[in-house]
């Protein structure tokens, strides 16, 4: 499916879902918008793992952010993805009776299809008004390149071996440079070394990576890759200043999502959306690098036209902290009526 534009991301890219578990079998969760091909799930009032799904590796397969365990296949997970959102099972982590949850869902294009531009040959499943794609290969061990189908350069790259235990997320930012990775299942620091990616940035066509199992395991791969869009797409780094009137990070549009995290010391990565709880400053968070239960310390304020730091906390606002971020879109700044969106 071909987007011309995204005046209502919500309905053609991007959407938070919130729902409560009720135990059942082959429940759907519909609302969402679109029928979404990858699915971030985590409960919000307990501490199962987050969990993902994508419609190239197929549903009842998960992965989770939060640790470095391997894939593996639940049927009582989610168990299809549908044209209002997805169907679930009984397990806890997606559906237990009385839990509260929490979905992040994107739109691709399906289960995708071969892609051959990098020396890896892979699969794709691409958006590319939205710059967002999924991308499946089987790494070689030795320097290679992988076919990612945007059309333009990606900005963050998102990576984790399927099958090989022990293997870390492994995450490329733009802001962090080609020298290392942004590990997603861990609080550390940015790692330098030129294993995950080669220090080579990636093309419009592809990305490289190096000998390192968090980017190239031979026991199969999945990516996920984001390309800047003007309205709707942000990725770019910010720096404290440790104040409750803190650093303004303008986006262009206002913020259903943020994800960040700081670079230059071992902290949590935070995620935030409009949803939960939804106004400001108290937008409760998530850790992608933890199983714990949401935390409702206010962090900062989504606004019209990007998002501003309201606390101390050296998670999200620590004085001369480097901080990476991205950011999704609620509403451009301006759509197609010319009609401004409204801070909350």
């Amino acid at each position: 499916m071909a987007y011309t534009t995204i005046n209502k991301p919500s309905a053609t890219a991007f959407n938070t879902k919130l729902y409560t578990g009720n135990g059942t079998d082959d429940r759907s969760i519909t609302g969402v918008g679109f029928q979404p091909d990858w699915v971030w799930l985590k409960q919000r009032n307990g501490t199962n793992y987050h969990t993902s799904f994508d419609s190239v590796r197929g549903a009842t397969k998960r992965i989770f952010p939060n640790v470095n365990e391997t894939e593996d296949t639940n049927a009582d997970s989610l168990q299809a993805f549908e044209t209002d959102g997805f169907q679930v099972g009984t397990n806890g982590g997606v559906n237990g009776n009385t839990n509260t949850y929490v979905a992040w869902n994107w739109k691709a294009n399906g289960a995708g299809s071969a892609n051959t531009d990098g020396t890896i040959n892979s699969t794709v499943s691409v958006n590319t008004t939205s710059g967002f794609s999924i991308v499946k290969y089987t790494g070689t061990g030795a320097n290679a390149t992988v076919g990612h189908g945007l059309g333009v350069i990606p900005k963050v790259i998102i990576t984790k071996a399927r099958t090989e235990s022990g293997r870390f997320w492994g995450v490329y930012h733009a802001s962090n440079g080609n020298t290392g990775s942004q590990p997603l299942n861990d609080t550390q620091a940015f790692d330098v070394s030129s294993t995950y990616w080669q220090n080579t940035n990636p093309t419009s066509s592809y990305f490289s990576v190096g000998i390192n199992g968090d980017t190239n395991a031979s026991s199969g791969m999945i990516a996920y890759c984001f390309a800047e869009k003007t309205g709707y797409s942000k990725f770019g780094s910010y720096t404290g200043n440790g104040n409750a009137d803190g650093t303004f990070v303008y986006t262009g549009f206002k913020p259903a999502f943020v994800l960040l995290k700081q670079t230059n010391e071992a902290r949590d990565w935070l995620m935030m959306d409009n949803k939960r709880l939804g106004y400001n400053p108290n937008n409760y968070d998530l850790h992608p690098n933890g199983s714990d239960v949401e935390d409702n310390n206010p962090r900062l304020d989504l606004l019209s036209n990007g998002f501003k730091q309201r606390a101390t906390s050296s998670a999200n606002n620590k004085s001369g902290g480097t901080f990476i971020y991205m950011a999704f879109a609620e509403a451009p700044l301006v759509g197609s009526n010319n009609v401004p969106c409204t801070a909350r």
